[in-house]
């Protein structure tokens, strides 16, 4: 029954995907005489964590009562009170834990205090279907950089655009209807320029009650029209725009419009994305999901910045030695070198499938 409860914990977890960055995804389930008797999860930034909505939740007095938490109850501070005190003022008696939590500031600390006011706790409870319900927010506590995946559509033979640069549509509506999706639960989006000036996109979340990621545009030179939609809508859409220009005009006509001007070093002539993703990180912005074409995908694979990759295939071949892939540059000498995926996992979406996986030197170690 623990995994059970456990499991639907993480159901409820899973609700508030999108809403809570950079805070981790958190569902509690409240048990007493073997009856659940309240829910709760973490549903927005800022709003009260799973255990006390759960508590609130409550269809009698959780006096007693064991609680299924997904991540180990905080124990300070932040923009809401300690879960660890609603509890011990609960008169909950036993706490069930997935993770611990990885954020100093808690770290086994929540544990302590539970068993110092004498409750009860065990934890690992499917321990890693809880780790990667927050793969992002352990990355984000853990590293320097955002949680970066890259995401793409191709063909059977690997290309993301036919020789003239066509790209609408290699894939069907119901994949591209789950881009949006993933748009929602990642906090910002990176493109080149290259696909802006080729597309013009909008890089926003089509869903209902969807969240826009913040828009972020690497140019180098400062080539983005202040006639694009990403420009016109800057005051609507958080945007960053990423350079090594020293354009001052051109800066200032963006600032005007909304945009937020995102200065790095330079590298091979281009922006460092590495500076940018660091830059991004001291911003609370917890993960980036990618939507460049091969250029952008070969500097951040270069420089040791992606961790997951959205790979949507589509069943078609355009053939072409010149046709776009999804990562350009030089490539590989030996096989040894390659990229390598596990946890990998495929969903069929109308004719087309999604090829999700993480880059095996991202894996936590067990």
């Amino acid at each position: 029954m623990k995994e059970e409860y456990m499991r639907r914990a993480i159901e409820l977890a899973k609700k508030g995907c999108g809403y809570t960055n950079p805070n981790p995804l958190v569902g509690a389930v409240i048990v007493k005489d073997q009856k659940v008797i309240g829910e709760g999860y973490h549903e927005k930034i800022g709003g009260l964590h799973a255990e006390r909505n759960a508590l609130k939740n409550c269809i009698e007095d959780p006096k007693g009562a064991e609680i299924y938490v997904t991540l180990e109850p905080c124990c300070h501070y932040g923009k809401t009170p300690p879960c660890t005190e609603a509890l011990i003022e609960a008169g909950i008696k036993k706490v069930y834990v997935g993770n611990l939590d990885p954020n100093p500031k808690v770290a086994g600390g929540g544990i302590k205090i539970l068993n110092d006011h004498g409750i009860e706790t065990e934890t690992g409870i499917l321990e890693e279907e809880c780790r990667q319900l927050n793969d992002i927010f352990f990355h984000y506590i853990q590293n320097d950089i955002p949680y970066t995946a890259l995401k793409y559509a191709m063909t059977l033979d690997g290309k993301i655009a036919t020789a003239t640069g066509e790209s609408k549509w290699i894939t069907g509506e119901e994949a591209r209807r789950h881009v949006h999706t993933l748009r929602h639960q990642y906090a910002a989006i990176m493109a080149g320029i290259g696909t802006v000036l080729a597309d013009d996109p909008m890089l926003n979340a089509r869903i209902e009650h969807g969240n826009d990621p913040i828009r972020v545009i690497c140019d180098s030179n400062l080539r983005i029209s202040e006639g694009s939609n990403i420009v016109k809508t800057a005051r609507e859409i958080p945007t960053i725009i990423a350079t090594i220009s020293k354009d001052q005009e051109k800066i200032a006509k963006l600032e005007q419009k909304g945009c937020k001007i995102l200065k790095t070093s330079e590298q091979d002539g281009k922006v460092n994305v590495k500076e940018v993703l660091k830059q991004l990180r001291n911003m609370e912005i917890d993960s980036v999901l990618v939507e460049g074409g091969g250029i952008l995908n070969e500097s951040l694979i270069k420089n040791d910045c992606v961790h997951k990759v959205y790979a949507y295939i589509a069943p078609k071949l355009f053939g072409g030695e010149k046709a776009k892939t999804p990562v350009e540059g030089k490539g590989i000498e030996r096989i040894q070198e390659a990229l390598v995926f596990d946890e990998l996992k495929a969903t069929p979406l109308g004719n087309d499938i999604l090829l999700e996986g993480k880059v095996r030197s991202c894996l936590p170690e067990s």
